[in-house]
């Protein structure tokens, strides 16, 4: 009983209002996608997008449908984790979805282990800042997400998943790179580079410099990033100093790009969470991948707390 094809292209266009975005999704050509649709469309026999505009709108016929097609992909998954416990073997899709610093620097680590260890689980992830995740994860489009920064909705269950450490990066050539620590009141000398509004980094860098009595109009905040990455790249072009989590800079601190530096009176420390949509406890594919990220987290903590201690 798996999802019809259509009905999977159709939602994959009306979840991303896009045919090309659609397309890349499901590893397709546009005119394949395209013709899904205009056959759909013929077997229906209503129009399902508009497509007068710069974007691909449902149409109210395509409102309607689209709630039937989530149904209809989530009854298929159900009837995969079902068989599943009949082979004994979990299979089927699992779409997850990952704030951006775990989906560049601490999933990629686990998804190839994952699917040695799981092959019949198709894998696909979306990634973004934290309130996209938990939109995305409310809205049934994903089965599991991983965030950076606090979620409050009440629709949501949480594990604890990873610690993770801000440090302060600065240019090698910064007069910062050679220092043990710097008082807290310098980071008002500084340009200092941020996360986008939205970005649980950004959370999570605010409430803590709230903390230690530094208030955020004293900042000069030179710039918003959109990414973890571009805070890097823009501190190793001297453009100014960032926060950013300690999984992201292993190559840089490695190569010398970089310098991470202490501030006194300040830590930084927040809990990644896994988070689902309440109800009952994941089972099949889903339930497969939570026990693998738990322990894979508890293996990674394990390492750094040896190179700690060393």
């Amino acid at each position: 009983m798996m999802e019809n094809f259509r009905l999977k292209v159709f939602r994959a266009v009306a979840e991303q209002e896009s045919f090309r975005k659609a397309a890349e999704r499901l590893n397709l050509s546009q005119p394949a996608v395209s013709q899904n649709i205009h056959a759909l469309e013929e077997e229906l026999g209503v129009t399902l997008f508009d497509r007068s505009g710069n974007h691909v709108r449902l149409t109210q016929a395509g409102t309607v449908l689209l709630r039937y097609a989530r149904r209809n992909a989530q009854l298929a998954r159900e009837a995969l984790d079902a068989l599943a416990k009949i082979e004994g073997e979990p299979r089927g899709e699992l779409r997850l979805g990952a704030s951006t610093t775990v989906a560049q620097y601490i999933l990629p680590r686990m998804l190839g282990s994952f699917q040695k260890q799981y092959p019949q689980i198709t894998l696909s992830v979306i990634s973004g800042n934290t309130e996209h995740v938990v939109q995305e994860l409310l809205q049934g489009r994903i089965a599991m997400g991983i965030i950076e920064g606090p979620a409050s909705s009440r629709e949501l269950r949480k594990r604890r998943f990873l610690e993770d450490h801000m440090v302060l990066i600065v240019p090698r050539d910064h007069p910062w790179a050679g220092v043990r620590e710097v008082p807290i009141e310098a980071l008002k000398d500084v340009a200092l580079l941020m996360r986008e509004a939205g970005s649980g980094s950004r959370r999570v860098v605010e409430l803590a410099l709230k903390r230690s009595g530094l208030k955020l109009g004293q900042l000069n905040i030179a710039m918003d990033l959109d990414s973890t990455e571009a805070i890097v790249s823009g501190v190793e072009a001297g453009l100014g100093v960032g926060f950013v989590s300690q999984w992201a800079i292993g190559k840089e601190v490695r190569l010398g790009t970089l310098k991470p530096v202490r501030v006194a009176g300040l830590e930084i420390v927040r809990d990644l969470t896994l988070i689902q949509r309440s109800g009952p406890s994941p089972e099949g594919a889903a339930a497969a991948f939570e026990r693998f990220a738990l322990h894979e987290a508890d293996e990674a903590e394990r390492a750094v707390r040896g190179r700690v201690q060393q």
